[in-house]
């Protein structure tokens, strides 16, 4: 492997390229179609228990870990301050567990008694799980959400990512299978067209010596034009829908501000959320959440790549130059341009399209990477060329054949599709049918989702297959703390009482007390350097013993 190494996106990484570490969050629209007035956290509460339900069947001492929320600090801000918490809006509390109790949760659904065998000692229902796979899955306000393990490349972010789907219909499938619940349906959406939107973020590492007046710069250009890779596509414009049509972006219409703390209300372009989860003198995790909830492999695929190496551009000082006029108004935009020809206003005088926009990023990303010679197709770090070859395909065929772009690009297959209802049945975008095809789209359910027709009969491209994404539900990523973390799980999951992402905590009989083990550096307690360990020890204790030099023993309390 060539290049330079050590990059942001953690120490052993070569520099210049797509790979750093990464990761997602997915928030799922939720419905229960058999009770409309059910309240939607106390839904979500039963999908996290669900799955609570299914993984204690094959993990080993079960898979109920509560999250740890003693690093949490949703309030720091990257520009220098911390806002005062009786300032904030309740949803910027991320740092504090959501309380659902088992009566409220039986009268939401109109029952007297509900049994909850997945509720916890005294007897509130599960909100918060890790996973085996090292990942997390919660409530978060109204919706079920799961935050993928930490990965070091695009094409793993796909796979982790996907993964959260399978997790959420593995947890309808157990709902579906008890006939004193209502069954619930998962949306990978962004908005439930009335107004209201909920988040697919992303995760990257960055130093923390990068300037954050810089990382605005570099990105908020790139994120205006983003969209036409990666948006999901959406019926109807503005934030209710109002206006009939479509549009590139699920979540371009949600956007307020250029640059901001907030990820519910106000919601910016660019947040400065600063909760590293890591070395925090060292790292700075960016929280991007301007991007849609990708069902195309290709398109997420492009979402995390593109964007991994558009930092490392900003980190080595080459970004391009650009800035646009008024940065809010040109996202909307161009998520409302579907012919892809809409002139922005550059601040220079210059007056550009998005996909203009993506060629710069991509020319300079390309120089970055043959300079440093992570982008060789031989010799280079095995990803940032692929990433190259495919963001340049996509950006050609958008460009002059739509047709092949619509196999890859989310938002053009849906909207060939919704075409295709068009042409057929004569419809007017207001029409309540096409409103329905949208939706279907979202399904998650294979068997009924619009998305998954189309990758059965190969209309859309893939980057990793079925196999690939089954095992990542099951297994966490080798080559970054997440190992240790999932492994920890599903190995010792009964004597681990909590786990975040920069800690796993053990109670253990003959430990005096509890015992955290920090993770804080993402590419520590990898396979490479944990994995013997795991394989040593069927028994939390002994484990604990080596781990932390006591000789494989308890100390004594």
């Amino acid at each position: 492997m060539t290049g330079a190494q050590g990059s942001a996106g953690g120490e052993g990484l070569p520099a210049g390229g797509a790979m750093r570490v990464m990761g997602a969050e997915t928030e799922y629209g939720i419905h229960a179609p058999s009770a409309p007035s059910a309240n939607a956290t106390m839904m979500s509460a039963r999908v996290v228990q669900a799955y609570a339900q299914v993984t204690r069947q094959r993990a080993a001492g079960g898979a109920e870990t509560r999250w740890d929320y003693t690093d949490e600090e949703p309030l720091h801000d990257a520009r220098g301050w911390t806002v005062d918490r009786g300032a904030a809006h309740p949803s910027q509390l991320t740092d504090q567990p959501p309380v659902l109790d088992a009566e409220a949760v039986a009268l939401a659904y109109g029952r007297e008694e509900l049994e909850l065998d997945g509720q916890d000692e005294s007897g509130t229902l599960l909100m918060n799980m890790v996973l085996g796979n090292g990942a997390r899955l919660y409530v978060d306000h109204a919706h079920p959400e799961y935050s993928s393990p930490e990965v070091t490349n695009p094409r793993d972010a796909v796979a982790w990512d996907a993964a959260g789907d399978l997790v959420g219909l593995a947890a309808m499938r157990r709902l579906a299978a008890d006939p004193a619940l209502p069954p619930v349906n998962l949306y990978k959406n962004n908005t439930d067209n009335k107004s209201v939107s909920y988040g697919s973020h992303e995760n990257y590492l960055m130093p923390r010596s990068v300037p954050f007046g810089d990382i605005v710069r570099g990105l908020t250009p790139f994120f205006v034009s983003r969209q036409v890779v990666c948006g999901a596509g959406r019926l109807g414009l503005g934030q209710d829908s109002s206006i009939p049509g479509f549009q590139i972006s699920q979540r371009a219409d949600f956007f307020e501000a250029e640059v901001g703390l907030e990820t519910t209300i106000r919601r910016p372009i660019i947040n400065t959320r600063d909760e590293p989860h890591a070395t925090a003198d060292k790292y700075r995790r960016l929280h991007v959440i301007i991007g849609d909830a990708n069902l195309s492999q290709v398109s997420n695929y492009l979402k995390f790549g593109t964007t991994a190496m558009v930092l490392s551009l900003i980190e080595a000082g080459l970004a391009p130059k650009i800035e646009v006029y008024e940065p809010v108004a040109a996202l909307k935009t161009v998520s409302h341009d579907t012919s892809l020809t809409a002139k922005l206003r550059l601040l220079d005088g210059r007056r550009v399209t998005a996909l203009d926009l993506q060629w710069i990023y991509h020319e300079a990303a390309a120089k970055l990477a043959q300079d440093t010679g992570v982008g060789d197709a031989v010799d280079g770090d095995g990803h940032t060329h692929e990433v190259l070859e495919r963001w340049a395909s996509v950006l050609t065929q958008l460009d002059s054949d739509r047709a092949a772009a619509a196999t890859s690009v989310e938002w053009l297959a849906k909207l060939s599709l919704l075409d295709g209802y068009r042409q057929r049945d004569g419809l007017e975008w207001s029409d309540a049918r096409l409103g329905l095809v949208d939706l279907q789209w979202a399904d998650i359910r294979p068997e009924k989702g619009l998305y998954y027709r189309l990758l059965s009969r190969n209309r859309m491209q893939r980057v990793v297959d079925d196999a690939a994404i089954a095992a990542a539900v099951a297994e966490p990523p080798a080559d970054t703390r997440a190992f240790f973390r999932g492994k920890c799980i599903s190995s010792f999951g009964k004597d681990v009482v909590g786990a975040s992402w920069d800690s796993v905590i053990f109670d253990v009989p003959g430990y005096g007390r509890l015992q955290r083990v920090p993770t804080r550096e993402p590419l520590r307690g990898t396979k490479a350097l944990t994995g013997a360990l795991f394989e040593r020890y069927r028994e939390a204790g002994p484990f604990l013993g080596e781990l932390l030099g006591h000789n494989s023993t308890p100390p004594a309390a």
